[in-house]
């Protein structure tokens, strides 16, 4: 993977960044996704952030390296904190990462003041997508678009999202399994659900076969089960 060949995930994400945008992409990793999107010419410029120091210095090589230091900024920080409203962002990505983790950033950002409302969010969580979605809904974003799709036999989320003016209003399955994940890409949303299922009656046969009591646990997990298994009927 480099600036010209992106991996499949962060390229369908880097689909959903407008042109001419002013990015801020949240745990760069090499920083391979803003010097993709400067080497396409589609965005005007990009900070590229980093938590951790080794990832830092690989990015700040990487961008050196290609001669775009003058469009990429490598900063050192966590998360959000990395940009400031001089910077003008209007596009955000953040992939790769834990639901619960995604909104803990975007979180923090928030109190901040680091997010204008502006700025497009394209989140691309491994795990957790329902922390994401549940975020998105109690601060007023609208998820304008959603995408599913297996690299390397794993299958990952992207979901889009923009400021709106009302809070929109999600049911608890529209906040677990995506608003059209199920219409748009049917195969793999079945596919991830019965992985998924399969995981649940795993833990489920744990309780059930633990000596202490595990009724309120075995309760629950039924239910998911059930939720699941009505889902991809």
């Amino acid at each position: 993977m480099d600036e010209k060949q992106l991996s499949l995930r962060l390229e369908k994400a880097s689909n959903y960044v407008p042109n001419n945008s002013k990015l801020a992409d949240i745990g760069s990793d090499h920083a391979y996704l803003p010097c993709a999107l400067v080497y396409q010419k589609k965005i005007q410029f990009a900070v590229a952030g980093e938590v951790v120091e080794g990832p830092f210095l690989t990015a700040k090589e990487q961008v050196k390296r290609l001669g775009f230091q003058a469009m990429i900024d490598v900063r050192l920080g966590n998360g959000l904190a990395v940009i400031d409203l001089a910077d003008q962002i209007t596009a955000i990505t953040i992939c790769g990462m834990g639901g619960t983790l995604i909104a803990s950033i975007l979180d923090d950002g928030f109190h901040a003041g680091k997010l204008t409302g502006g700025e497009r969010l394209i989140l691309q969580p491994n795990i957790g997508e329902e922390n994401v979605r549940r975020w998105l809904m109690d601060h007023d974003y609208q998820i304008i678009a959603e995408e599913l799709l297996e690299e390397d036999a794993k299958l990952y989320e992207i979901i889009v999202a923009e400021k709106s003016i009302v809070q929109p209003s999600y049911s608890q399955s529209e906040l677990k399994f995506g608003l059209e994940l199920k219409e748009n890409y049917p195969d793999l949303f079945i596919k991830k659900w019965q992985r998924q299922l399969e995981k649940e009656y795993t833990i489920l046969a744990s309780l059930e076969a633990a000596t202490s009591d595990q009724k309120e646990k075995i309760a629950l997990f039924k239910t998911k089960i059930a939720e699941i298994e009505e889902l991809i009927q």
